[in-house]
């Protein structure tokens, strides 16, 4: 017979270990991307970034901080209605952000923001969170779809700070869910509140024994529709367009190049607007060697370039109101998992095509069952599906749109939750 004490001692052994082993990952981890620093410029940005991160802390003007934790500009963009809403509600709030990735922290100035100070979030182990608990004190820190990090959610729960997950999205091939997930479960376990983009989501929590949740959905929805609210025209785009309609390319890939560029060659006579997820000079000049003479940058452009039909977008920050002007849009990053927001183009009604790698992204999988997203491997495809597209863009924009509409609310959602459940800290 195994008695219960000699068990549960067991069991904090093991839990023990793993947070050992969990930490040590977290150095190893750190460490070899300062090796990588040495001769690529995005690990060396990450490890700049977080030289002397104390001395770089802000003075606090506020005993009310709220903190939210994002992964990279997507997460940013997730939870800037929430924080809108905060910051509406009490604007003596003071509200950090912290970054994991050197994406966000070089872009996010790029959006309309009330942040208070932003910063990267240091390597996670013990220490580290000791220090940024004892300067912000924060009342809460929300987390943003993902990065759960062990050691800052423990301190933060030892410490009687409130942790939220913001439009939170689990997949069953995570480690929480694995049968050597007992440690990280234990992470999920410390949240106070999951607010959840998806059933999926319900399901996975509810199995590990946590039913703090409530299904709110996706807060970009409502961020999309902000932004084509306050969006502004781009004078420079409509003087190449003369009043026509684009297709638009977001965020394209090498492989994403592939399969769309051949439909480019074929279709001189109409205009398209390419966005490059990577805008270096190489890349620029490999594009424009791909589609020799029919392009001209955004930053060259004078009114005798209306006559090419490509207009490539070699700067960052405008894709999101290019939008306004397109009537198909076709979004990379499905050819490696990495889909761009297909949310930006469908709230101007934009039916949209993407590339085979989106199990990860649930809004690709809905606009696929509702008939405004198009998954396509080939050149053939893009072809055929844009030819089948063309003649029903009237109704597949109302369509668009429709949906949109009806997935937003997710941030009021939330705040109806903080107010009813954690009236200390969010009064109404």
């Amino acid at each position: 017979m195994v008695y219960p004490f000699l068990q549960a001692s067991t069991k904090r052994i093991l839990l023990q270990l793993m947070r050992y082993i969990y930490t040590f990952g977290v150095l190893f981890y750190a460490s070899i991307i300062r090796v990588a620093a040495l001769f690529n410029p995005k690990a060396a940005k990450w490890v700049e970034g977080r030289k002397n991160w104390q001395k770089k802390l802000p003075d606090l003007s506020s005993e009310h901080v709220f903190w939210f934790h994002c992964a990279s500009l997507g997460e940013f963009d997730a939870g800037l209605p929430l924080m809108n809403a905060l910051k509406e509600e009490n604007p003596q709030i003071f509200l950090v952000v912290t970054f994991f990735s050197p994406s966000g922290m070089e872009n996010y100035h790029k959006r309309k923001h009330l942040a208070d100070w932003v910063g990267y979030l240091p390597v996670d182990t013990k220490r580290n969170a000791k220090v940024l608990i004892e300067h912000f004190k924060p009342k809460a820190l929300f987390i943003v779809k993902y990065e759960f990090w062990s050691n800052l959610i423990e301190i933060c729960s030892e410490n009687k700070i409130k942790l939220f997950s913001v439009s939170t999205i689990l997949r069953e091939n995570q480690r929480f869910f694995k049968w050597y997930g007992a440690f990280f479960r234990k992470t999920l376990h410390r949240m106070d509140y999951f607010f959840v983009q998806n059933e999926t989501t319900c399901l996975l929590l509810s199995d590990i024994d946590i039913n703090n949740y409530k299904l709110t959905g996706d807060t970009r929805f409502d961020r999309v529709i902000e932004n084509k609210r306050i969006g502004s025209s781009n004078s420079i785009i409509e003087l190449f367009l003369k009043g026509q309609k684009a297709i638009i390319l977001g965020s394209i890939w090498p492989d994403d190049e592939k399969v769309i560029f051949p439909y480019l060659h074929q279709h001189s006579d109409q205009k398209f607007i390419i966005a490059p997820h990577n805008i270096d000079e190489k890349h620029l000049e490999s594009i424009e060697n791909n589609l020799s003479g029919l392009t001209v940058r955004y930053t060259d452009f004078l009114e005798k370039d209306a006559t090419k039909n490509i207009l490539l977008l070699n700067t960052i920050g405008h894709l999101t109101n290019a939008f306004q002007y397109g009537k198909i849009a076709y979004i990379g990053g499905g050819f490696s998992g990495n889909l761009h927001n297909i949310l930006e183009p469908a709230v101007y009604g934009m039916p949209i095509i993407f590339g085979p790698i989106h199990t990860k992204f649930p809004e690709a999988n809905m606009f696929i069952r509702k008939g405004i997203g198009f998954s396509v491997s080939t050149s053939k495809e893009v072809i055929e599906t844009i030819n089948n597209i063309e003649g029903q863009l009237d109704y597949l924009a109302l369509k668009s749109m429709k949906i949109v509409q009806e997935n937003t609310g997710s941030t009021d959602k939330i705040m109806s939750v903080l107010h009813e459940k954690y009236t200390e800290i969010f009064p109404h």
